[in-house]
């Protein structure tokens, strides 16, 4: 059996300009991407590391908050996804396992499909899921 990738680890900021400055003074960071999801709340930087992505994640003050939903509304390290071939089957598999999908999962997100599932039923984890990126 293959190990499991992480992809990324979510960090939640309050601002997003001050928080890539300070990642490109102390680690020399540049966002690979910056990208607006309008339609979820969110504005996330990308940052690549040689091992991992680290998303930086800010909340929209306009448009929906089904980001802020899902991840509340704490500064701070957020999250960590595991890339895997297949979210769709990989939540059913999970749901037999009595790991609940959060609602409105899967859906697209910032690296193809994703899957978020309830923390009472991960260890009190936000645990994401995303699809394997091709080109990362």
């Amino acid at each position: 059996m293959n190990l499991p990738h992480v992809g990324h680890i979510g960090i939640i900021v309050e601002n997003m300009e001050k928080s890539m400055a300070l990642f490109q003074t102390l680690f020399g960071f540049s966002p690979s991407k910056i990208k607006e999801m309008t339609d979820v709340g969110l504005r996330i930087a990308t940052l690549k590391a040689e091992n991992i992505d680290i998303e930086l994640i800010q909340y929209l003050d306009q448009g929906h908050h089904f980001g802020k939903t899902v991840m509340g509304e704490a500064p701070g390290v957020n999250h960590f996804s595991i890339n895997l071939d297949n979210v769709e089957t990989a939540a059913r598999e999970f749901q037999k396992k009595g790991i609940k999908i959060m609602e409105g999962f899967p859906r697209p997100g910032n690296h193809g499909m994703v899957a978020f599932f309830e923390p009472e039923t991960t260890e009190k984890i936000l645990l994401e899921v995303c699809s394997k990126m091709e080109n990362k």
